[in-house]
């Protein structure tokens, strides 16, 4: 049986990912490819204790079989967290429907996208998404 996860824990999930790749950031700055981006999130992230797989295949089933598309999930902290990363001009609405694709699909509470080419990560290059069960679990 799987643990129902906490309001607490919801909220705990990406901060260490997001410490991560604000050290990254500040450290890097914007304008590189999304590859140096995440090298360097990959091992900020082992320097920081942060449980994640990354760049793996996320499974696509339809009416029961494995359809085998390629959908690339950046990262995933926990098992809990979709995390992807951009390093764009500008951030497309397509980018919020894949995070939200892969958070269904996964089956993950949480879901962010990162956006290293900004000024300031903090404030400008993050958005979280949380699915609806946990939504209305943080509202309680």
């Amino acid at each position: 049986m799987e643990k129902v996860i906490t309001k607490f824990e919801l909220d705990r999930l990406p901060d260490k990912l997001i410490g991560a790749a604000i050290e990254v950031h500040k450290n890097l700055g914007p304008g590189l490819m999304e590859s140096l981006y995440q090298n360097s999130l990959k091992h900020e992230s082992v320097l920081r204790g942060v449980s994640f797989s990354w760049e793996f295949n996320v499974p696509v089933s339809y009416k029961g079989i494995e359809v085998g598309a390629h959908l690339p999930c950046d990262f995933l902290v926990e098992n809990k967290s979709v995390v992807e990363l951009k390093a764009v001009w500008t951030m497309m609405p397509v980018f919020q429907t894949i995070v939200l694709t892969y958070m269904e699909l996964l089956r993950t509470p949480k879901g962010i996208s990162l956006n290293f080419n900004c000024n300031d990560l903090f404030k400008k290059g993050q958005w979280t998404y949380v699915d609806e069960y946990y939504r209305r679990l943080a509202e309680r």
